[in-house]
């Protein structure tokens, strides 16, 4: 069972959230995002759904009434699955699903033990597990599973054992080798770092369970583990209990890595997702770990959402984050610390909406970071946090040669902006030569020629005022008269963008190209019909001009 979409209607914080395109083979969902940003939303949206299709718990109105944000209207669920009808449940209507029982799974963040506590077995009450009638029936709730599932391995043990013809190593092999080979992938198989499971023996005769362990030469009871052993035996015991009962669901465990340092929560997702999540079944989990998302973005099974800077009283829709977009990372490390993080790598800020286009020519050893716009872009290399591409606008050849002078790490695009790399005549006979399609190189360059030419005359009257718009030589460090007003309403800026206006008017291709938006103009041509950018990135071409951008030694077309 995997989730392809969901939306939230007046649920909690949210008046309309959607989450669309999560693909099809998707076995992981890792929720990114700060504190507050509605994650657990997510979650209790489950748990919404899940009572209401359990309806087994003889809940309220009351109780579906908590999930409604605004009070003139109900909350609803809505869930679109790629082997099961589409789910739609709401606070004031709700019926149960035939056969839809064990459809969700979750677990609370607040699922920790830090001791033992029962003495005898049964203190937890009845528990009916193919019900999961112990679980927390709102995301806040503390999760009191634990010793629950603890009777039920023995009890299953046991029964096993005296009623089954399996050896002592078989029922070994059933119940501990699973949790001792997860424990070796997760902590590492190192005398001194291995933890290794010897034996579970149940609360009896006023003591709590026996539950010892091994790490290196030492012996010792579950109490003495660390908080992050005591989290990850806490998930195993949990999923080793009850993962038959759950075949074919949507597991939603919120903050799997408590207490874990990067590298053990890179191999504890790794470990449950590869391990324990039955492959046609989907596990959600929220994060702010560099390890967790670090494992996302590895694998070909998982999919990120990006929950960051959402207007809760807004539609808001939300896609998969691309793979190849560094930006997922800020939600564990922020921006500034990013040259630490890739240290060998060159990190290029660009404008925010030009990053997938960067991103996706695979320039080795370069990463690519989204920022808002040029100016935020240009602050970052001015503070010298890395470099930085930003378009061209409408820049004369002496605007650009001063610039780099000042600020070398500041690559100026060749063209005015990203899309005239993209339809530039030579992209595009490559693009079309590739798919054995006809393309005019002359014709195209002659249709541009004139399309620009009957757009000029509403260009060269804004040039001048556009230019105040940017934010070189702002700064009162600079004491330069000609370049403290190269961008500001004076005549240095009046002559420069003359030159841009001479630009526009030549028929020259090169000289006119430079400063024409291919964003804005020329839109209409038929070349360029249909065509997506994110195609047109992937030529050697463009690749190739970006390197020269970037002042790349010897790139090769």
């Amino acid at each position: 069972m995997k989730i392809l979409s969901l939306q939230l209607f007046n649920f909690k914080r949210f008046s309309h959230l959607k989450i669309d395109n999560i693909p099809s083979q998707a076995k992981l969902v890792l929720l990114i995002g700060s504190n507050g940003s509605g994650k657990s939303c997510i979650f209790d949206a489950f748990g919404f759904a899940d009572a209401a299709i359990k309806r087994d718990t003889g809940l309220s109105k009351e109780f579906f009434d908590y999930f409604v944000k605004k009070n003139n209207a109900s909350a609803n669920v809505s869930i679109f699955f790629n082997q099961h009808p589409h789910l739609n449940i709401s606070s004031d209507h709700f019926t149960g699903y035939a056969n839809s029982k064990k459809l969700f799974y979750g677990r609370t963040s607040f699922r920790q033990i830090p001791r033992l506590i029962r003495t005898a077995l049964g203190q937890g009450g009845q528990v009916d597990f193919d019900r999961d009638s112990d679980r927390p029936h709102f995301f806040i709730e503390r999760d009191q599973r634990f010793e629950n599932d603890i009777e039920k391995i023995t009890e299953t043990l046991l029964k096993d054992f005296f009623r089954s013809k399996q050896s002592n190593e078989q029922i070994t092999e059933k119940y501990i080798a699973p949790i001792n080979r997860s424990l070796q992938n997760i902590f590492g198989t190192q005398n001194g770092t291995c933890l290794q499971l010897l034996e579970i023996i149940p609360p009896l005769e006023g003591r709590v369970a026996q539950i010892t362990f091994r790490k290196g030469e030492s012996e010792f009871h579950y109490n003495y583990l660390s908080a992050g052993e005591k989290e990850v035996f806490n998930l195993l015991i949990n999923l080793l209990s009850r993962a038959a009962l759950y075949q074919d669901t949507i597991f939603y465990l919120d903050e799997l890595d408590l207490h874990l340092n990067t590298r053990l929560q890179f191999n504890l997702l790794k470990e449950i997702v590869e391990n324990w999540i039955p492959d046609n079944s989907q596990l959600w989990t929220a994060s702010h770990s560099l390890g967790f998302i670090e494992y996302a973005k590895q694998s070909d099974l998982a999919a990120i959402i990006d929950l960051d800077d959402l207007d809760f009283d807004r539609l808001q829709t939300l896609y998969p984050e691309s793979k190849d977009n560094p930006e997922v990372y800020e939600i564990a490390v922020g921006k500034e610390f990013l040259a630490s993080l890739f240290r060998q790598m060159l990190i290029c800020f660009v404008e925010n909406t030009d990053q997938d286009l960067y991103a996706s020519i695979g320039i080795p050893n370069t990463v690519f970071v989204a920022d808002k716009d040029r100016n935020r872009v240009f602050h970052k290399v001015r503070t010298d946090q890395g470099h930085g591409i930003v378009d061209r606008d409408f820049l004369s050849d002496d605007d650009i040669k001063q610039i780099k002078q000042h600020y070398p790490k500041l690559h100026i695009l060749t063209y005015y902006s990203i899309e005239n790399y993209l339809y530039h005549p030579d992209n595009l006979a490559e693009y079309y030569v590739a798919r054995q399609q006809q393309f005019d190189k002359s014709a195209y360059i002659q249709a541009l020629t004139n399309a620009k030419n009957t757009e000029i005359k509403a260009i060269k009257p804004t040039l001048a005022l556009k230019r105040t718009e940017y934010p070189y030589f702002g700064e009162s460090i600079y004491d330069g008269k000609s370049l403290q007003n190269r961008f500001k309403n004076k005549q240095e800026n009046n002559d420069q963008a003359t030159i841009i206006a001479d630009y526009l008017d030549s028929d020259d291709f090169e000289t006119f190209y430079k400063v024409l938006s291919m964003k804005t103009y020329c839109r209409q041509l038929p070349q360029r019909q249909n065509l997506r950018k994110s195609d047109l990135a992937k030529t050697s071409w463009f690749k190739y001009q970006i390197m020269k951008v970037l002042d790349l030694s010897n790139p090769s077309p």
